[in-house]
């Protein structure tokens, strides 16, 4: 152990896991006073508006509890949106295109409502209610746009562009066999109008198409359900991201806590080493440790 290696000290791993329980737990203690403060604390009416950008995206990722099975972890990330030059070989030009940086996290164990004050409270800490324009980032899922509404009203609602091709992908099996030639000229082809903002043109002719050809209707009806969400040409020109990747990187780093093989959590156990994992995952460990740790001055 690092303790070990750097201060001499030495620490069996049960004790670890002790300390880390009883540590976590209370910054998970901290954590839901955070989110109701966040509920109950008056907006700022006179705080000038801030240019900076902010943008949220949520997912989630299964777990095993033990009793229970396999459990969804919510997880969300909160995170400052900056310009960042790339060559974009459709042009042959460079150009500025939005980025996530100074990114934090929050997790929960549980249903939406909770996480959403949970996420909102990271979010209003970061000061999401005095910038100007903010962004929220999902795969599709309705209970991220339930919680976009409720918690993130009048930000950029996106769908992750590779979440959005993949549907394409399904859509293309209702015309043509995987993998040929003409399925990969139907996904090109309707990828340049799913960038172009075309996502319910693109809904309007699979749900033509369901009439002879099952299963286009499942995919037309995502397309139409999500398609003000899918104006990716126009963000992009405007310095929006496409993509969550930043939270599909997120919720890869707490499976690889949590999802481990043969890992089997308690439910307590997953909890209180949640925030933890948050708290290190996004720089703020220090500052968390502060709020539960009154450490003696030297």
């Amino acid at each position: 152990m690092i303790l070990e290696q750097v201060g001499g000290i030495h620490l069996s791993d049960s004790t670890a896991w002790r300390r880390a329980q009883e540590w976590g737990g209370r910054m998970l203690l901290a954590e839901e006073k955070q989110s109701e403060a966040a509920q109950q604390k008056p907006v700022e009416t006179t705080q000038a508006k801030s240019e900076k950008r902010l943008g949220a995206a949520l997912d989630g990722a299964i777990i095993y509890i033990r009793g229970e099975g396999w459990k969804e972890l919510k997880i969300g990330c909160i995170f400052e949106i900056e310009p960042h030059t790339v060559h974009d070989e459709r042009i042959g030009e460079d150009v500025e295109i939005g980025r996530a940086v100074n990114n934090s996290y929050v997790a929960h164990l549980g249903g939406p409502e909770p996480f959403g004050k949970k996420l909102f409270a990271e979010a209003r800490r970061r000061n999401w209610l005095h910038v100007s324009e903010t962004q929220v980032l999902g795969d599709g899922a309705v209970w991220i746009w339930n919680l976009a509404d409720e918690c993130f009203g009048g930000s950029h609602q996106t769908v992750d562009w590779y979440h959005a091709k993949e549907h394409l992908y399904a859509a293309c099996l209702s015309f043509h066999p995987e993998g040929t030639p003409a399925a990969q000229r139907w996904v090109n082809a309707h990828a340049e109008l799913l960038y172009q903002g075309h996502a319910q043109r693109i809904a309007q002719d699979l749900q033509k198409a369901a009439e002879t050809q099952p299963g286009a209707d499942q995919e037309a009806g995502y397309f139409e359900t999500n398609h003000r969400r899918m104006n990716y040409m126009e963000l992009r020109e405007q310095g929006w991201l496409l993509g969550s990747g930043v939270i599909e990187s997120g919720a890869k780093q707490f499976k690889a806590r949590f999802a481990g093989p043969g890992m089997r959590w308690s439910r307590k156990g997953a909890e209180q080493l949640v925030p933890i994992r948050a708290a290190v995952m996004g720089n703020q460990f220090d500052r968390v440790w502060s709020s539960v740790y009154n450490s003696p001055q030297n």
